[in-house]
């Protein structure tokens, strides 16, 4: 029950349920793509990043320097009922569709691939 209750706990957050839905429509995400969108310092998306980390809802990998999150792919059967339900609104959320419109601009800005 103690597991349940943190790992909902932490999608309570509009900046984390921001990030889970990010992470859900497009995949992986470095640091830099979550600071342009949420506009955040890099120490407080990372704070919410180990977050949702310790409530089991994001992987991390490094590549160099930096570090990539997605979500994770060992959830709990009760965790991917919550990401498809997350799925199936996401799209009437103004929020999420305008994080979205965010991100991809971003991306179109960046010279490369990665962070710069």
């Amino acid at each position: 029950m103690k597991h349940l209750a943190q790992t909902l706990k932490a999608l309570s957050d509009p900046i984390r349920l921001r990030i889970v839905l990010l992470l859900q429509a497009e995949g992986e995400l470095c640091v830099c793509d979550l600071m342009a969108v949420l506009k955040l310092p890099q120490s407080t998306v990372s704070r919410h990043l180990a977050y949702l980390k310790r409530g089991c809802w994001v992987n991390i990998r490094r590549e160099g320097v930096w570090m990539h999150y997605s979500l994770g792919q060992e959830n709990c059967p009760i965790c991917k009922e919550v990401l498809q339900t997350l799925k199936q609104h996401a799209s009437i959320l103004p929020e999420a569709l305008s994080d979205r419109k965010t991100l991809v601009a971003f991306q179109q800005t960046k010279d490369t691939p990665t962070c710069l």
